[in-house]
């Protein structure tokens, strides 16, 4: 019988975190030092990297495997589909609406937006954080699609939605966040939308980056590139504000480093995610707002591992989570687990 997928995730945390122990205690390194607050269930260690455990290691990029069957504008079509589900969150939260129709359209099947609504805010300035980001996010929509002109995939079926089988729900219980049968408003304030927004950001950044090694045209690289550093500033900006909060909500640093650690054991063996605060002794640094190795370098993800992600499933899927169609164009296969 197979095994339902959020079972696999939070076993998979249960499992690193018990190696992470082991081999500090066979180290004779100190113990990591977690909050432990209620929001909290089965993930309760922050993800690796340079400053989490103590000593700075450079963090193994996972180098992509070239094939002549991936073409540059295969690899934007993949972008593309990320950047729809991103544009639609961000529109639906800062906006109240979606993205028109004439921007939906195009190669493969077009898809509905399930869910999405706009937050009420009560702090102004997460308020215009969310106005800038959607603007950036429904321009790089109309900017991959300008220029992949009748190459360019249609929406995909997304779902953003609340219920407690949406994909926000799903992603939530992995991270113990809330338990069996509950669900996850990622729109009811401003907390839950930053960490709503805290999922995509990061594998926003990690997927532009590992892009770079497929991507053979110039001009297309630093369209790539100049995405990529956008979506990094985004992904500075949501972990700034989240740790900033959690400074007085300890539960949210633990919130945000659960969701670290979810997105860890989806995306293969490699340690490579980190949350918002650090952990281990002997450290001086109050907070971990740029993840990254012991050189200050961001880490990449495959397409794969992205798929894992947002197709909340440790195991080869064409299909599930955020995208539960599956993503359009040539690239849409999850990676197997361990890879």
């Amino acid at each position: 019988m197979t095994k339902d997928p959020i079972l696999q995730v939070l076993e998979a945390c249960d499992e690193r975190r018990n190696a992470r122990r082991e081999f500090m205690r066979y180290a004779g390194g100190a113990a990591v030092a977690t909050a432990g607050a209620s929001l909290l269930g089965a993930c309760s260690d922050s993800g690796g990297g340079a400053i989490n455990g103590g000593t700075p290691t450079p963090t193994p990029t996972p180098t992509p495997t070239p094939t002549s069957a991936i073409s540059d504008a295969d690899v934007l079509n993949f972008a593309l589909n990320l950047e729809y589900l991103e544009a639609q969150f961000y529109s639906f939260a800062a906006l109240g609406t979606g993205l028109p129709n004439s921007s939906l359209s195009g190669t493969g099947n077009q898809g509905a937006v399930t869910g999405g609504r706009q937050v009420t805010f009560t702090d102004p300035l997460v308020a215009r954080y969310a106005r800038e980001i959607a603007a950036d996010e429904i321009a790089h929509v109309n900017f991959l699609r300008r220029n992949l002109g009748s190459a360019a995939v249609a929406q995909p079926a997304i779902d953003i939605g609340v219920t407690a089988t949406s994909a926000f729900s799903n992603a939530a219980r992995a991270a113990g966040l809330i338990g069996a049968g509950a669900a996850f408003d990622v729109y009811a304030n401003d907390e839950n939308f930053l960490l709503g927004a805290y999922i995509f950001e990061d594998v926003g950044v990690t997927a532009y980056k590992g892009a770079v090694g497929f991507i053979s045209n110039k001009t297309f690289l630093e369209a790539a590139a100049g995405i990529h550093a956008a979506e990094a500033y985004h992904a500075g900006l949501v972990r700034t504000v989240l740790y900033r909060k959690g400074v007085a909500t300890p539960a949210l640093l633990d919130a945000a480093d659960a969701i670290s650690n979810a997105r860890d054991s989806l995306d293969g063996s490699s340690d490579l995610d980190q949350g918002i605060r650090p952990t281990g002794s002997g450290t001086t640094i109050a907070s971990n707002i740029v993840p990254a190795d012991g050189s200050a370098i961001a880490f990449s993800r495959t397409p794969g591992q992205v798929l894992n992600i947002v197709y909340l499933n440790r195991t080869a899927q064409t299909a599930g989570g955020f995208f539960p169609n599956g993503v359009n164009g040539t690239i849409r296969q999850s990676a197997a687990s361990g890879t």
